[in-house]
């Protein structure tokens, strides 16, 4: 159900922005990009789409923000099944043309397509969030130590399980996703000798539905609470409501990724199994990126979020987890040795 309801709000993005198109004539396609009045920022959303109840959910509520403090009318797309470079290019360029700015590419995918298009429309600001690949001076690369996050959530991990194994399900079996398992592996590490963590990714490919497919998410997590895993940590976008179901079902801790999980609506009847969340400010990364452009003052270069900046974090919701004093104490400790550098995260 919930991929037909993005298929469907899909459709409607695209009528809209076809609609937008034509309103707009000719004049709207000048290379340049961006000189009439702007509409607004724009989000093109990555594999999973809206409605993941993480990254992708985060990013909008950035763009919701801007439009409430700035009047604007921002628009999102989602993603199309089985897409092509060539076609998050075109989706670019369409928002470009259109006048909005920022024009946000929600996720690495869009690196080779925002470096394109970007070179063809120097007077918009690009955000990519999660790659820092892109040197242009007009591209913001939105990232974040997913690691920090993740060996907090090692750390909390370590101190909940009583079977002493833990896992890790990964959605892509990619760079960005190996730093949330490093970071992971070392909290547990750091914390509890002896503590076994079962890790899988779920694809080798985002094209294979890794960070998409709540069943995928739902199987991994199974195979690893029947080998006793107690806690098990998701970073796999819209697969990670499988995962948290999983634990549900089996009475046994889930943590989140991204958003506060233990808020979100979609996955109420799940969030007393919900221990905690790593989360990133995705949201606040789009929110400032269109800030900067309204101030006339663009972010553009690297943007890196950390636990010292409050980019990363662990969330509180869970009354379980928040009262454990024991837990934060131990939580405390750590997040003072990363913000002062005695603690060192790998990231691979």
């Amino acid at each position: 159900m919930r991929r037909v309801s993005r298929i469907a709000v899909a459709g409607v993005a695209t009528a809209a922005l076809a609609v937008t198109v034509s309103a707009c004539g000719s004049s709207s396609s000048k290379s340049s990009g961006g000189e009439g009045k702007n509409l607004g920022l724009a989000l093109a959303y990555d594999v999973g789409g809206k409605g993941d109840q993480s990254f992708n959910d985060a990013a909008t509520s950035g763009l919701e923000r801007a439009d409430k403090e700035f009047g604007y009318k921002s628009t999102a797309v989602e993603p199309q099944d089985g897409e092509s470079d060539a076609d998050k290019v075109q989706r670019l360029e369409t928002l470009a043309k259109q006048g909005y700015n920022p024009v946000i590419g929600v996720g690495f995918a869009y690196a080779p397509a925002v470096k394109e298009v970007a070179a063809k429309y120097p007077k918009v600001t690009f955000g990519i969030v999660d790659d820092n690949t892109i040197k242009a001076s007009n591209v913001a690369d939105l990232v974040f130590h997913e690691e920090q996050a993740s060996y907090l959530a090692g750390v909390a991990a370590a101190k909940t399980t009583k079977s002493n194994t833990v896992g890790f399900v990964g959605g892509v079996d990619v760079p960005l996703i190996h730093k949330f398992e490093a970071g992971f592996k070392q909290g547990v590490a750091d914390t509890k000798k002896g503590v076994t963590v079962k890790s899988q990714y779920l694809t080798e490919t985002a094209a294979e539905g890794g960070f998409a497919s709540p069943d995928k998410g739902e199987n991994a997590a199974n195979g690893q609470i029947d080998a006793h895993a107690d806690v098990v940590y998701a970073a796999a976008g819209l697969s990670g409501q499988g995962v948290i179901k999983a634990a549900a079902a089996h009475k046994i801790w889930a943590i989140g990724v991204d958003s506060d999980q233990y808020k979100q609506d979609a996955l109420a009847k799940y969030k007393d199994s919900i221990l905690t969340s790593a989360m990133k400010d995705v949201q606040g990364a789009v929110f400032n990126l269109a800030k900067s452009v309204k101030d006339g003052k663009p972010q553009t270069g690297e943007v890196r979020a950390s636990l010292s900046t409050g980019g990363v974090s662990l969330s509180d919701s869970n009354p379980v987890f928040k009262n454990n004093a024991g837990l934060q104490a131990a939580l405390k400790k750590a997040e003072e040795g990363i913000k002062s550098g005695s603690i060192k995260v790998k990231t691979s």
